[in-house]
């Protein structure tokens, strides 16, 4: 292993959807130490303001039966309401984890961010942009709440993690070896639970 057992740590894989996240804690050697589903904002809020009231403020997305007038001024405040949120959400939730797991933890993985324009305001007018916006943010607020902790921050690609797993694993058919990981967990085992698992075993050997 690349970890020395005689100091055994953890890492924490993420795969996030939306303003929540599945967060999969494994050892060094691969033994599932914790899983849970955090929501990163208050339930008062938008989850995707980008997305939603930033393209309604521009005129996108009007006709839609949803939609709700709303000033660009207002969008972008609305954006740093759900920003502020998510940081303290991010926060308090890597301080349960680690309060919960019996390793300390120092490594995390994410989902690597696409590039974006750096305003809110540029990344509400593009339409590109204003579509991955949110999930970004989510990331970026998990990724500097964990910098906040001294956890290295490991960056994964969804087409190679599993590779990557594998390789840390030495194992040669990565679903089967996520899928047995699952069943000793019992459920819920779903397609996020393993993605965030292979991210956490890739990241515990430094191979993101």
């Amino acid at each position: 292993m690349a970890e020395c057992q005689d100091n055994p740590t953890a890492a924490v894989g993420v795969a996030e959807h939306g303003n929540s996240a599945v967060l999969v804690t494994v050892a060094s050697d691969g033994e599932l130490l914790d899983r849970r589903r955090v929501d990163l904002t208050d339930s008062d809020l938008p989850t995707h303001p980008h997305h939603h009231e930033g393209s309604w403020a521009v005129g996108r997305y009007r006709n839609s039966p949803w939609a709700r007038e709303i000033s660009l001024d207002e969008a972008i405040e609305l954006v740093e309401r759900v920003r502020v949120s998510a940081g303290r959400g991010a926060r308090e939730s890597l301080e349960a984890l680690a309060a919960a797991v019996p390793l300390p933890i120092t490594r995390i993985a994410l989902r690597i961010c696409p590039e974006l324009p750096l305003t809110t305001e540029e990344r509400i007018r593009d339409n590109r942009a204003q579509t991955v916006a949110d999930s970004v943010m989510y990331r970026q607020a998990l990724a500097s709440a964990a910098e906040a902790r001294n956890w290295s921050v490991h960056w994964y690609d969804r087409e190679q993690v599993f590779s990557k797993a594998a390789t840390a694993l030495c194992c040669d058919d990565i679903q089967a070896c996520l899928s047995a990981i699952g069943r000793s967990a019992g459920p819920p085992w779903r397609v996020e639970h393993k993605l965030a698992a292979a991210a956490a075993i890739a990241a515990s050997q430094n191979t993101t």
